[in-house]
């Protein structure tokens, strides 16, 4: 007898043999135990994933002797006739050499006649996608209608070329990849019958080769067996096939997650001068990656990614690492997905693939917008009496810059006395000149608090050097306050206020985001617990006396008793009505409406790097 290759002498001849396609198979069984079966079937899959195998599988049972049944005897003369060929009541049909009209004209003359000996006459179209539009149309009334004892089956690796009128006269079955688990373990007990000693690691390396394709596996292996003789090892099947040993892919993906450029043109050139196929080791890393993020999700689970031990071990060191995070391992995957495509085409794919493991790199080490944010959040406004945070954000990989928190500023306790203008006042003694101070006066009189960063200062430069801060931190959200002016700066609040023609700008920034910032840019100031708030003003409150008390609410003075004074003492100024002060011309230049340049806004630095990190553009929208 002359030899017969493993995919035929191995190939399944009833449902149970059948491997990882038991949702058809189960369907089958049932519809064949319930006698519900109908006149048109349609399987769909890739290739030698069992398609022409199932038809085969399913005729024997339709026209077992004892039929249709799926417990049929391996001797049934019928089933004998129907896997070797013989069969008269079978007729398996190429789609790709009886494609014409004139072959379905001929088609369709004979499913008239009865059968010869089975039950029913059933026709198995291979490759049906491959018949023209003609054949397809002259098959449509014999295929919604056909005689009692006809079945028609199609297989097809292409479904979107057949067409829709067809598809929805027959029954359909997607067959899916087989597992990689699935095929080695079959290899194995395919091995063990041979008599043939073949490697776990060597079994692995062929059942990725085979890309879900049983056939495609077993033919490898007859292959393999032929080259190698009685024992089949890891190396030989790389170097037969052009494959990477899993041992490179590994290494490989380290350097990407750890940046190590030089590793990773090393183990390129090795590949290189080995003579891989480049393509086809950016599969295999690709594939790594994917497994890798599907581990971390997982939790570990050696099963979800359908690996060896040794690997999943791998996946398990380098899923530690601080550039391994879920968002990293994504943007990986898009670099690799997108250089797979162009190394087709490519004239030096190793250039392509240098290429591509730099940009991997980069992508493996960029931090995410969403990160950075929360790191300004925490940043910013978070002082040693703020609330703690619910929930903090994924830490930057060590590679990144470290940000550090400044210090935050000691807590003093302040308050300032707001600037009532246009009121009476006395004047003012001199500060060089004695004051006498009765005993009485200075009970009632609390102690000063100690000095503060900004008691020099007036409510003008406050303002002036909080807009300056603003401007550092937010060029943008500086813009909002061009129309604004300081009211009051109290103990608790800072009051800034805006005219009635520009109340509509209130809403802009009487927001959390602002108040936290601003809030932020007060403490750096030395005004540490001071909050904000809007009103509606008629103008800014000229002063230019600096806020010098800092007491929680000015106070009217006891009159002192009638008592005898030292000598020295003060002159009693006269109660005059001091003069209403008119505002600086530096409160009248804030005051005053700032033009809006739109060229210098989409010039601005910060604005352009916006505009390059999220790949926008600036667009004008009118109401």
């Amino acid at each position: 007898m002359s030899y017969q290759v493993i995919a035929r002498k191995y190939r399944p001849q009833r449902f149970s043999e059948v491997i990882g396609q038991d949702h058809v198979t189960q369907t089958l069984t049932n519809a064949i135990q319930q006698k519900r079966i109908a006149h048109a079937f349609l399987f769909v899959g890739p290739r030698g994933t069992g398609k022409t195998t199932i038809a085969r599988i399913f005729a024997k049972c339709l026209n077992c002797t004892n039929g249709p049944s799926v417990d049929f005897p391996d001797d049934d003369p019928r089933c004998v006739e129907i896997t070797e060929g013989r069969s008269l009541d079978v007729v398996e049909i190429d789609g790709a050499s009886n494609r014409g009209i004139d072959d379905i004209r001929e088609l369709r003359e004979t499913v008239k006649y009865s059968p010869a000996a089975s039950r029913f006459k059933i026709y198995i179209v291979d490759e049906v996608h491959m018949l023209t539009k003609e054949a397809f149309n002259a098959l449509l009334k014999t295929l919604e209608e056909p005689p009692a004892h006809v079945k028609f089956m199609f297989a097809t690796t292409e479904p979107e070329k057949v067409l829709p009128t067809i598809l929805s006269r027959c029954q359909r079955f997607d067959l899916k990849r087989i597992p990689v688990s699935l095929i080695v373990s079959h290899l194995a007990e395919i091995a063990a019958k041979e008599k043939v000693e073949v490697e776990e690691a060597a079994l692995f390396a062929v059942a990725r080769a085979a890309d879900g394709g049983m056939r495609d596996a077993e033919s490898i292996l007859d292959q393999l067996i032929s080259f190698c003789g009685g024992k089949v090892t890891e190396q030989e099947v790389l170097s037969m096939f052009g494959l990477t040993s899993r041992q490179h892919v590994v290494n490989l993906a380290e350097a990407i997650l750890r940046n190590d450029p030089a590793v990773a043109l090393q183990e390129i050139s090795e590949l290189t001068k080995a003579g891989k196929d480049l393509s086809r080791l950016v599969s295999e890393l690709l594939l790594f990656f994917r497994n890798l993020l599907v581990f971390k999700i997982s939790g570990g689970d050696a099963r979800v990614v359908e690996v060896s031990e040794s690997e999943a071990t791998h996946l398990n060191e380098l899923g530690k690492l601080p550039n391994a995070q879920r968002d990293s391992l994504t943007r990986v995957m898009e670099i690799l997905g997108e250089s797979e495509w162009r190394l087709r085409e490519s004239a030096s794919k190793k250039i392509a693939l240098e290429v591509a493991v730099f940009k991997a790199m980069e992508a493996a080490r960029m931090v995410s917008i969403d990160t950075i944010i929360g790191l300004l959040g925490e940043l910013k406004g978070h002082g040693p009496d703020a609330p703690a945070r619910t929930s903090q954000p994924e830490r930057l990989p060590a590679t990144a810059p470290a940000m550090a928190k400044p210090p935050a500023p000691a807590p003093i306790q302040m308050s300032v006395v707001p600037v009532v203008p246009a009121v009476p006042q006395t004047p003012k003694p001199s500060i060089s000149t004695p004051v006498a101070v009765t005993e009485a006066v200075m009970k009632e009189t609390p102690p000063q608090p100690p000095s503060m960063p900004g008691e020099n200062s007036s409510l003008e430069e406050v303002w002036e050097k909080l807009m300056d801060l603003m401007g550092k931190t937010s060029a943008f959200a500086k813009t909002y306050f061009q129309q604004a002016h300081p009211v009051s700066l109290t103990r608790k609040f800072l009051t800034i206020g805006f005219t009635a023609e520009h109340s509509d700008q209130m809403s802009l920034v009487d927001t959390p985001k602002t108040h936290s910032l601003l809030q932020t840019q007060l403490a750096s100031l030395g005004y540490p617990q001071v909050g904000v708030k809007f009103v509606i003003s008629a103008g800014p409150a000229p002063t230019t006396e600096p806020l010098l008390a800092i007491a929680p609410e000015p106070r009217q003075p006891r009159p002192a008793p009638a008592q005898p004074v030292p000598a020295v003492q003060a002159p009693r100024p006269q109660a005059t009505t001091a003069p209403q002060p008119q505002p600086s011309e530096k409160a009248k230049e804030k005051t005053a409406p700032v033009p809006f340049n739109k060229d210098d806004f989409k010039n601005d630095p910060l604005i352009q790097k916006a505009l390059e990190i999220f790949k926008a553009q600036i667009v004008e929208v009118r109401a």
